[in-house]
């Protein structure tokens, strides 16, 4: 059995001094690791009916089209911002290394779709937070947030208490 821990990789002061970056693509680049790792974010999911899999750019596009692929669901991304080509609401946001602002279409979910929210990594929880955020601007319902790895001692699960949060991996 694959263990997907194998396929992550460590960046020392990556973006910047004193930071130790998660590096999937290692991962993205064994098709084995891909299949089992979809298997464990799935099993997270459960039975759990999806309307829509939001993808937080950029890592979370990938294993958010297979989860939305797989769960018979649709797909959002949501992006940084001048990156989507139509109407947005925008969320402003703190990271571990700065600030920045998400966007998703006004109109990617509907009033009361089931949401699964998916991303790479849960790490200070504000991209999380404000992707959630952008979600109950459109009306819809987060089912759970799910990653594939989650930094505990960031504490991000902090800022996503009233969701069922979900990761693979936890540092």
């Amino acid at each position: 059995m694959i263990s997907i821990e194998d396929y992550i990789r460590d960046i020392q002061d990556f973006p910047k001094m004193g930071v130790v970056f998660k590096d999937i693509t290692p991962l993205l680049a064994n098709h084995l690791a891909i299949e089992r790792c979809l298997e464990l974010l799935l099993e997270k999911v459960g039975d759990e009916k999806i309307d829509k899999v939001v993808g937080i750019e950029s890592r979370g596009f990938f294993f958010g089209m297979l989860l939305a692929q797989k769960l018979n669901a649709g797909f959002v991304p949501i992006r940084k911002p001048g990156k989507l080509p139509y109407e947005t609401h925008k969320e402003p946001y703190l990271l571990e290394y700065g600030m920045d602002v998400l966007e998703m279409h006004e109109d990617a979910i509907k009033k009361g779709e089931r949401i699964l929210i998916h991303d790479d990594v849960l790490a200070t929880g504000g991209t999380a937070r404000a992707a959630c955020n952008l979600v109950k601007k459109c009306g819809g319902e987060i089912v759970q947030c799910n990653f594939i790895m989650q930094i505990d001692f960031l504490c991000g699960n902090e800022k996503l208490k009233s969701y069922d949060v979900a990761s693979v991996l936890n540092y």
